[in-house]
């Protein structure tokens, strides 16, 4: 391994896990061979999960798109397998203008037969790690005000609430939905949040 390749965010993965029902996950960094994973991963949510996507998970072109970021460094990601099938992912973006370098935000999404038995919680811990490793000083993630269970979820690892903009979101079916940001300092990142699950 080259100097520069173990300073990247992601040096040292694979990594392995286990959850609370005793399945085996293996955490790995996005790639191209990733791409009809991650196709069937998103044609097996729900669809009010698929309504709230930032981008089209089931469209090749918009995994391309995402694709892209990773190579230009904008995103950083990673997946959680359970033997060959994709069960969630967690990615960090970042935007290019100068005011906003050092604040990322999170997207974390899991596959619903293995929500509420820790892949959460592991995966936005390992984010977390990457933040560091990418200096960022803030981590934002954002929900619509209908998704509870997110909200609880990040505010059991210390994120706030900062703002709610009413009838932001228009979802594919035409119907308007507030949003709500929460932030996080990475400086005060916490035992709680960052080792979580040990691995």
């Amino acid at each position: 391994m080259t100097k520069s390749e173990s300073q990247t965010p992601l040096a040292g993965y694979p990594k392995s896990a286990e959850l609370s029902n005793g399945t085996t996950i293996t955490l790995k960094a996005m790639g191209a061979t990733d791409k009809n994973a991650l196709i069937k991963f998103a044609q097996n949510l729900p669809e009010e999960d698929l309504l709230f996507l930032t981008i089209d998970l089931t469209q090749e072109e918009a995994i391309n798109g995402w694709l892209e970021n990773i190579k230009n460094g904008s995103s950083t990601s990673l997946l959680a397998y359970a033997d060959d099938e994709l069960v969630g992912y967690a990615t960090v973006h970042r935007e290019s203008a100068p005011w906003t370098r050092k604040i990322g935000e999170i997207r974390v999404n899991i596959a619903p037969d293995l929500r509420s038995l820790g892949l959460g919680r592991l995966l936005i811990s390992h984010i977390f790690d990457v933040c560091r490793k990418l200096e960022l000083t803030k981590i934002l993630a954002r929900m619509t005000i209908e998704q509870k269970g997110a909200q609880a979820a990040f505010r059991k690892l210390g994120f706030i609430a900062e703002a709610i903009l009413a009838d932001f979101i228009v979802d594919h079916k035409g119907l308007t939905h507030d949003l709500v940001m929460m932030t996080y300092d990475v400086e005060g990142l916490s035992d709680q949040a960052g080792d979580v699950l040990k691995v």
